[in-house]
């Protein structure tokens, strides 16, 4: 079930098979998910070369995989350093990742894992603990994925209507970054879906958020098709407008949720869950047409089930780690 392994450089890492998907996470620093890809192929997920094996100093490190922050985005709180090694607890086909309170927040982030022995779905559940004797008044748990090279991300838009003279309100505001640029090549803007492509050859950045009204945002590279799924409240809070986000620049890019802006009591925890799902043989999709004919196919049983509950093919909760 769990091996333990040297990964990128990092003596101290775990990796988790199943017929299926294997997943390697890092104990020497973090909590970082480094890998995540079918038996024998390619990682979905990118890695920066420089950093990986890296460990120690003060500075924030951008390792790649998949890592917790919080919100709102600000330095130097956002961007405390997780180059440290963590707590590592494994029982059955669950774990838990710890690290280290953090020194200038009090702030203690954790991410349980639940693998599903029969599938590919993976639940990650978020978790930050404030262990400070005061509250902290804005907080929102931020889980950021970076993606391998050379794929398009997916975003589902709200459904369409017919104008109606007599209806003002504009319920689906979109946010934009001060440099994105809407008419860059890597950008598709269809009638339901948003696609942003990964390359390497265009440096600039590009971001876009909304309140994602679905719940899942998606990647899809090496013809395989990775999916987030996530609660997203309409009527909800969120650090600029966003539960979810894409971004790029120039190889690197980026899948991120949020959860909603909450106060954080003194030894109050919080929790944002993501779930996962794999799945191979799926073309890289350019339009609207594509997503509907390659991509929903493998979503429609799970457009219907929410996250936050359980549902048929998903692993069991996370109770029993203590």
């Amino acid at each position: 079930m769990f091996q333990k392994i040297e990964y990128g450089g990092w003596p101290n890492c775990y990796r988790y098979t199943n017929d299926s998907i294997e997943v390697v996470l890092t104990a020497d620093v973090g909590p970082r998910i480094v890998y995540l890809g079918f038996v024998g192929q390619a990682n979905v997920f990118n890695a920066n070369l420089g950093d990986q094996g890296s460990m120690g100093g003060i500075s924030w490190r951008h390792y790649g995989g998949h890592r917790l922050w919080h919100g709102p985005e600000v330095k130097p709180r956002t961007y405390y350093p997780d180059n440290w090694p963590i707590q590592v607890v494994e029982e059955g086909h669950q774990v838990r990742l710890i690290q280290p309170v953090e020194e200038t927040t009090g702030v203690q982030k954790e991410i349980d894992l639940v693998f599903d022995p029969q599938s590919t779905h993976v639940r990650l559940t978020h978790r930050l603990r404030n262990t400070t004797l005061w509250p902290i008044k804005e907080i929102s748990i931020w889980a950021l994925t970076d993606v391998a090279a050379g794929g398009v991300e997916i975003m589902p838009l709200p459904a369409r209507i017919v104008h109606d003279p007599d209806t003002f309100h504009a319920p689906h505001p979109l946010v934009i970054w001060d440099y994105t640029d809407m008419s860059d090549p890597r950008w598709t803007w269809g009638q339901r879906y948003l696609l942003l492509r990964d390359s390497k050859k265009i440096p600039s950045h590009q971001k876009m958020g909304m309140v994602v009204p679905d719940g899942w945002v998606a990647y899809a590279v090496h013809n395989n098709l990775f999916v987030k799924q996530f609660c997203s409240l309409p009527e909800a809070k969120y650090p600029d407008g966003c539960s979810g986000i894409l971004f790029t620049n120039a190889g690197q890019s980026q899948l991120e949720t949020k959860s909603p802006i909450t106060c954080l009591e003194p030894q109050g925890i919080k929790e944002h869950v993501e779930d996962w799902y794999l799945f191979d043989g799926v073309p890289r999709p350019e339009n609207d047409g594509d997503v509907e004919r390659f991509v929903l196919p493998h979503l429609q049983t799970l457009l219907t089930a929410s996250p936050s509950s359980s549902h048929p093919g998903s692993p069991n909760n996370t109770a029993g780690l203590t």
